[in-house]
């Protein structure tokens, strides 16, 4: 039998490989659906390329590939006491049966595994590789930021000072410097200092990691996040985030009882997710839950609303054949293979959840933030997703075409009065939050002279009033006019004052709509306003529409600001020591090199300002591209050209000049990118570019109804969770995480995004 088996494989030894170190084996997911070993037909595994694939889609690899060696994995799960336990391939349990196989195609010829003496060598010690081979995303897990906290070797055996140390409800300082935030006690001996840019991204002087190296005391506690549940605990020995099963009583040492700890108010995480009710959960199309890969909530509450528009279904779903088809031979990379895996998966099958491992390795490979673990700004995530729908449906249906519209911009140079009007594309309209307009001021002046009188007398806090603002406030806040830094009006060929107001150009099919919560604290960390926003169900824009030239308006000439080519051609040198004094704040390394050399190094502070300005900017996180000037001949200065720098990265000289007319620079970056057709190219060019378009717009009417709004809970953007509420066959329906249920009160005050629907008619 054994030299049957061998010469059975013959033919197939040059196609059977042993996996390498940065193989990924993928033994857990299928590339085209969320087929596992636990699925009826098993996982098979390509003993080619690893990847993996359930009983419906092996055979299209085979045909597609002629790799005709798969191995079969199987796992029989065992009820134990009612509850199902299941583990990773590899790992052998009284609670599981593993069973593994090696199929041949197209005969599907089956050889149980193991093996040892029937196989050849090269196939056991293959086959023995990939069962033993850790998970395709064990790397990236065990790399990311944020892993499965354990408890710290220090929690049992802490020695506490008994030195008399009671800690007060309120008014600390950190003891070293003046910082009110961000305050850490050390649990050996009761010190209260502030903390540095790690573990919560807040900010600080770092005196609570000194104070250990000076005494080896080693775990601290966050003080304003201590709860009746818990509390952020800190190792500074090693170096993480950990769990103290102690923490109750080595804070009752320093006076803090945790269960007297009383909740103010109805939180608002109770009511976003709406604790506390019976709520009936569903399942089915369209009722998939996403679980949450660790703080990944981001991206399943934006996939949620995203899956929920027919134009998505129809572009991923109507089409997965062709997708299927021409997909390439990794589908684990391709942008389209994988949305619509979980988009399909989450219309067409009934699951209480799907678990998007490879779907969020693609859409964040290469991505500073996403591809880690930590929480993220769903936000940012919809437009980091926009753009990667964009990037891939050249030559189809582009289904965020239904986001995109035209803003009409105007700018008047003050001095002059006179007006430009342009139109640049947006897919999300951001709403201020005007604090002055909260209908309760009064009452939020009170609390704020008495949360002062408590903090400077050491008394509890007294509890926090949530600022109620008008929806109305907020559409007046966004037509009111802003001014243009460094405006420069071309009616004097000089620098003057210059205002701004935005309207519509166009309306699209689908309005987004952002609320502006977050602004920075004291210490420059991304913190939440405590808002609620009577948003309405619907929503007329009409008087928001634009009008273009008006008469009376007399236009700003149309002539470019001068070019000047700097004297010294050579590349400045950048300080990377003001760069990595940034980079411990928490902003990304290639972030701060751009603040330094952008601000022909200055120093922190300038840097840091320019930080705050780019930070929502799509290549904020990229790589320093150095400019290349080329000598400036008489050619070259006559036509007012600038040189291209290397990756296609406009000249700074070019974006200033189109900034200063009133362009975002956003906007001025990607239409630079988009008219280089050379090494030179011409600034007079791109504002055509931003003035004009090509493509046609519907300009449609400004009315909308709500179908969707996502919820963020927590204090900053770097921190909480998200979950959403969709309106479905006439109900409202909360995806909180894998858990969807219908809907008794849908908080649409406390939404951080809103998802809106046009109407045919107001």
């Amino acid at each position: 039998m054994a030299a049957d088996l061998g010469e059975l494989l013959v033919p197939y030894m040059p196609t059977i490989r042993v996996p390498r170190t940065g193989d990924r084996v993928f033994k857990s997911e299928c590339a085209f659906s969320y087929d596992s070993p636990e699925s009826e037909g098993g996982l098979y595994v390509c003993m080619n390329t690893f990847l993996g694939f359930g009983r419906e889609h092996v055979e299209r690899h085979y045909r597609k590939t002629g790799q005709s060696v798969y191995m079969l994995l199987k796992r029989h799960v065992k009820e134990v006491r009612g509850h199902t336990i299941c583990f990773y391939i590899g790992l052998h349990t009284d609670s599981c049966e593993d069973e593994a196989k090696l199929v041949i195609f197209p005969d599907h010829f089956e050889i149980p595994l193991p093996n040892i003496e029937e196989l050849p060598a090269l196939v056991t010690i293959a086959c023995d590789a990939a069962l033993n081979a850790a998970s395709a995303y064990k790397k990236q897990e065990s790399d990311s930021w944020d892993e499965e906290i354990q408890v710290s070797k220090h929690a049992r055996s802490l020695r506490q000072q008994d030195n008399g140390v009671r800690i007060p409800p309120s008014g600390w300082k950190c003891q070293k410097c003046e910082m009110r935030e961000n305050l850490w006690l050390n649990l050996t001996d009761g010190a209260v200092l502030c903390g540095k840019w790690f573990f919560d991204g807040a900010g600080g002087n770092g005196h609570a990691l000194d104070h250990y190296k000076d005494t080896n005391f080693p775990l601290a506690v966050k003080l304003d996040n201590i709860t009746a549940d818990g509390a952020d605990i800190y190792s500074f020995d090693e170096e993480e985030a950990v769990l103290d099963p102690h923490i109750s009583e080595h804070l009752q040492h320093f006076g803090i009882d945790m269960l007297q700890i009383v909740r103010p108010r109805v939180s608002e995480w109770e009511v976003i997710q709406e604790s506390g009710m019976k709520l009936k959960e569903v399942y089915g199309s369209g009722f998939t839950g996403i679980k949450n890969l660790g703080n990944s909530c981001y991206l399943g509450t934006t996939m949620q609303v995203l899956f929920s528009i027919p134009e998505f279904q129809r572009a991923y779903v109507g089409n997965l054949q062709r997708i299927y088809d021409y997909s390439p031979l990794d589908p684990t990379t391709d942008f389209s293979t994988q949305i619509q895996v979980v988009l399909g998966f989450s219309l067409q099958h009934q699951s209480k959840g799907i678990s998007p491992k490879m779907f969020k390795a693609m859409v964040s490979k290469g991505h500073p933030e996403f591809s880690s673990n930590r929480q993220q700004d769903a936000h940012e995530f919809f437009l980091h997703l926009i753009n990667l729908v964009e990037r891939n449906s050249a030559g189809s249906e582009n289904p965020s075409d239904v986001f995109r519209y035209l803003v009409e911009e105007r700018v008047q140079c003050c001095q002059t009065q006179k007006v430009c009007y342009n139109q640049k594309v947006d897919y999300l309209m951001q709403l201020p939050a005007p604090m002055e307009a909260a209908s309760n001021r009064e009452e939020l002046i009170a609390y704020e002279a008495k949360r002062r009188e408590a903090e400077e007398n050491m008394r509890a806090p007294p509890e926090p009033v949530r600022a109620r603002i008008p929806f109305t406030a907020c559409l007046q806040a966004f037509t009111e006019p802003e001014n243009v830094p460094d405006f420069w009006s071309s009616a004097l060929q000089a620098k003057s004052a210059g205002v701004k107001t935005s309207r519509f150009a166009s309306f699209p099919e689908y309005l987004v709509v952002q609320i502006k919560k977050f602004t920075f604290g004291v210490d420059w960390v991304p913190k939440k306003l405590d808002l609620s926003i009577d948003v309405p169900d619907f929503l007329d824009l009409s008087r928001l529409r634009g009008t273009g030239l008006q008469a009376g308006e007399e236009e700003l000439p149309d002539l470019t600001p001068p070019i000047v080519l700097p004297e010294d051609t050579r590349a400045p040198d950048i300080d990377e020591s003001a760069a990595m004094q940034l980079a411990e704040m928490g902003f990304p390394l290639e972030a701060c090199r751009k603040a330094v050399y952008y601000t022909g190094n200055m120093g922190p502070e300038m840097a840091f300002n320019w930080i705050i300005a780019h930070m929502e900017e799509p290549d904020f996180a990229e790589p320093l591209a150095l400019p290349s000037f080329m000598e400036p001949g008489p050619s070259m200065a006559s036509l007012g050209l600038a040189a291209t720098p290397l990756d296609n990265q406009p000249p700074e000289e070019s974006i200033a000049i189109l900034t200063s007319m009133g362009f975002p620079r956003r906007h001025t970056v990607q239409a630079l990118k988009a008219t280089v057709s050379d090494s030179l190219s011409s600034p007079a060019a791109h504002t055509l570019t931003l003035v004009k378009t090509t493509q046609t717009y519907c300009p449609g009417p400004g009315c909308y109804e709500l179908f969707a709004f996502i919820s963020h809970m927590g204090a900053s953007t770097m921190s909480g969770r998200y979950v959403c509420h969709i309106k479905k066959e006439g109900r409202w329906v909360i995806f909180n995480d894998h858990k969807v249920c219908l809907s008794e009160r849908p908080p649409k005050d406390l939404g951080y995004i809103y998802f809106y629907r046009r109407l045919s008619s107001c």
